[in-house]
């Protein structure tokens, strides 16, 4: 190599490619969860930035943030999510309540819904809140430390929460990409975060094995303590979630929402495969009598079997010669008729016979 000229490699394989000096790499754009084609040109490039500058506008109008929480509200609220954690592990709620996730737990109140692969049919639309009284109460914890202040800073009006939420989520737990489902919940949907502090992002893709997420259209901070409020497109027109790369520490967030009063319900018979059925008592088995195909012989009582035994010793006698003969012959009824037909034979024949053991096989 030194004799070309050449000291390093890279130098001599940009010698052989002059014309790559020039060459800008294509940018791919995987918003809106397509993959789009890539640009070939700076031109098609910045449309495609103000267009995310666009959306990311959208998504930021239906943001309001307040903070209303101090310090003390969140240790004392805290304290409370922590006993409902100690009351699902002692399974003191009602089956629904609790939903359980590598990473992340669910806890319900007020209403319940199906979602993701608790659905029998997978996609939007499909979710159903669960019957009445298959999740617990909302706690009057909820009512006095966190839905009265928010009613008392106009963030919400008086009556307007039916549903509670709280996701307790560990390091590196996340939420894929979702729409709070419109036919089941009305806007807006106020969240309220505890522990530490994390991030809300939108527009994000994400793929498994391993776990990979696109960029975000907007990535939205969310302090310990602060209400995040969605309304209009970032509640309805584009996905939001919580990646796991934002989830450094314990955290938790109670959402508040409200149900559609025509929102459909999942009957308690239609409930999901993954639910067990209830137990019913065994009947006992009745025994039925195994069907003969063989039509029935009426006279069959009255004659006597004719054994296996019996047809072969019959056979013998046709086909071998008279000396070849057995006289004798182990069958019970072989031995029934021949005592039977006695009258014939020759009184020593017959004293010969009835004196002759006749062994018998059970069939």
């Amino acid at each position: 190599m030194a004799a070309s000229g050449f000291t390093d490699l890279r130098e001599k394989l940009k010698s052989m490619t002059p014309h790559r000096d020039d060459y800008k790499p294509k940018v791919s754009d995987y918003s809106n969860g397509r993959k789009r084609k890539y640009h070939d040109s700076e031109e098609d490039y910045s449309d495609y930035e103000e267009q995310r500058e666009v959306e990311a506008q959208k998504v930021q109008d239906g943001i309001r943030q307040v903070n209303i929480f101090s310090s003390v509200d969140c240790a004392h609220i805290e304290a409370k999510i922590d006993d409902v954690v100690s009351k699902a592990e002692k399974g003191l709620y009602r089956e629904h309540t609790v939903d359980r996730a590598p990473l992340r737990n669910k806890y319900f109140f007020g209403e319940g819904y199906t979602y993701g692969a608790q659905l029998e049919k997978r996609g939007p639309g499909q979710e159903r809140l669960y019957s009445k009284g298959e999740v617990d109460d909302i706690p009057d914890w909820v009512h006095e430390l966190v839905i009265k202040k928010l009613v008392e800073s106009r963030v919400i009006p008086e009556g307007f929460v039916n549903s509670a939420v709280i996701n307790d989520y560990q390091p590196g737990g996340c939420i894929v990409s979702h729409v709070d489902p419109i036919h089941i919940f009305e806007r807006p949907i106020v969240s309220v975060s505890f522990f530490s502090d994390s991030a809300l992002c939108f527009g994000c893709k994400f793929q498994f094995k391993p776990i990979r997420v696109s960029e975000p259209v907007l990535f939205l901070p969310v302090r310990r303590g602060s209400v995040t409020v969605l309304s209009g497109y970032a509640a309805d027109e584009i996905t939001h979630c919580i990646r796991p790369q934002d989830i450094k520490e314990r955290r938790a967030v109670i959402i508040l929402r409200k149900t559609r009063s025509d929102a459909p319900r999942l009957e308690t018979k239609a409930l999901s495969a993954t639910d067990p059925p209830a137990a019913t008592p065994e009947r006992p088995r009745i025994l039925k009598p195994k069907r003969s195909h063989r039509k029935a012989d009426p006279d069959a009582a009255h004659r006597p079997r004719v054994l296996e035994m019996d047809k072969e010793e019959n056979r013998r006698a046709v086909i071998l010669p008279e000396h070849r003969r057995k006289r004798g012959s182990s069958s019970e009824n072989y031995w029934r008729r021949s005592h039977e037909a006695s009258d014939s034979y020759d009184d020593t024949d017959d004293n010969a016979n009835s004196a002759r053991k006749v062994k018998m096989r059970r069939h």
